[in-house]
């Protein structure tokens, strides 16, 4: 199947032609502002689909918006009639189009051409009036105010905000992606609009807010709820505007004569990642909780978790390697420690179920030798 995607040097075209060549069954022709019309009649003849992405949103010159939008959609119609196939096509034309000022317009044109087609030639249109889209190789001081707000927000450049409770509705470029191939591949239609869910609704100062947050994370340790929706995708869209120069960060160490302990990550409501180390023969803990829960992965090392029921004095021992992994849970009420029982440096990776609380640790000193 060979697909045309038209404007194939923008943002979304270099997202979608990144997913359509990790197909085996698509070969991807491109065509861009630097060819000319008779190079887009001439891959129009080999097109089985039609992704026209190509569109001019901020022109020099205002009569652009008519031969960037309309005529070339036009040109493109005349191309698939030129070829006497049923090409289907897919545009990404703008909620302006519903609106009178000259971008809005000239998208609408667009539009008219392409439902001409349908109607005369009976030929598959599929229009997306998308709203702002971001993602990852957005073009930051252009037009979408997520790429310039992670682009300078990363950079700790500043970002102009005119009104903090103005709205906007953002659609994420990998659910866009998501769709126009399944309209490709026969799984989803319009009649002819198709609509990208989900959209998100956000204040442009809670955006600000937001990526804000990712930057500072970094300082704090405290992640944002990254694993769904609208979160996920800004952290994924920020992390990508991250230049290379600071795709690490230090974390502070603390040391004692035992070994070092270092925190990695924290999050507000599910606890706290961390490791630590302990030279042979180091004995580390021996303490109670009431509430908090811990998990152990010895990943370097042999282990000896020692525990001590804090009301009964019931006793329980058990052994663990990095050459086998197992979580030990340590359980309220119970005291515990962990020795280093081999002969190299022992790391152990450890999750407490809440950030630790100086001024309230929950943690009470009681060597698992003492019987109650």
């Amino acid at each position: 199947m060979k697909v045309l995607i038209t404007g194939a040097q923008g943002f979304v075209a270099k997202n979608l032609i990144v997913h359509l060549r990790e197909r085996q069954d698509v070969e991807v022709l491109q065509f861009s502002r630097e060819d000319s019309i008779s190079t887009l009649k001439e891959m129009l003849l080999q097109a089985d689909f039609v992704f026209h992405l190509a569109g001019v949103n901020r022109p020099q010159n205002p009569e652009e918006f008519k031969t960037g939008n309309t005529d070339l959609t036009r040109a493109v119609c005349d191309g698939i009639v030129a070829s006497g196939r049923k090409i289907p096509v897919l545009y990404t034309s703008s909620g302006q189009a519903e609106l009178d000022n000259v971008y809005g317009l000239s998208k609408l044109g667009a539009e008219q051409a392409l439902n001409e087609l349908a109607g005369e030639r009976d030929i598959p249109v599929h229009i997306f009036r998308l709203p702002n889209v971001f993602g990852k190789w957005a073009r930051p001081n252009y037009n979408s105010a997520v790429a310039t707000f992670c682009n300078n927000i990363a950079r700790r450049q500043p970002i102009l905000i005119n009104n903090p409770d103005a709205a906007i509705t953002l659609v994420y470029i990998d659910d866009v992606i998501a769709h126009f191939i399944a309209v490709m591949d026969g799984k989803l239609s319009g009649d002819p609009f198709v609509a990208v869910e989900p959209a998100y609704e956000i204040t442009v100062g809670a955006l600000a807010a937001q990526l804000t947050a990712f930057r500072d994370s970094r300082e704090t340790l405290i992640t944002e709820a990254v694993g769904t929706g609208l979160v996920r995708a800004l952290y994924s869209t920020y992390l990508s505007y991250v230049p290379p120069e600071l795709f690490t960060y230090e974390v502070r160490k603390y040391g004692d004569p035992r070994g070092v302990f270092v925190e990695m990550l924290k999050t507000p409501d599910a606890g706290q990642f961390s490791y630590f180390t302990a030279h042979p023969g180091i004995t580390r803990g021996g303490h109670y909780h009431h509430s908090k829960t811990e998990k152990f992965l010895v990943i370097k090392g042999k282990a000896c978790f020692r525990f001590r029921h804090i009301v009964s004095s019931e006793f329980y021992e058990l052994f663990t390697t990095g050459e086998k992994p197992e979580i030990v849970e340590t359980v309220p009420g119970w005291t515990h420690d962990i020795t280093n029982v081999g002969d190299d440096e022992m790391i152990v990776m450890l999750w407490a179920n809440e950030i630790f609380d100086r001024e309230h640790p929950d943690t009470y000193a009681l060597p698992v030798g003492t019987e109650a």
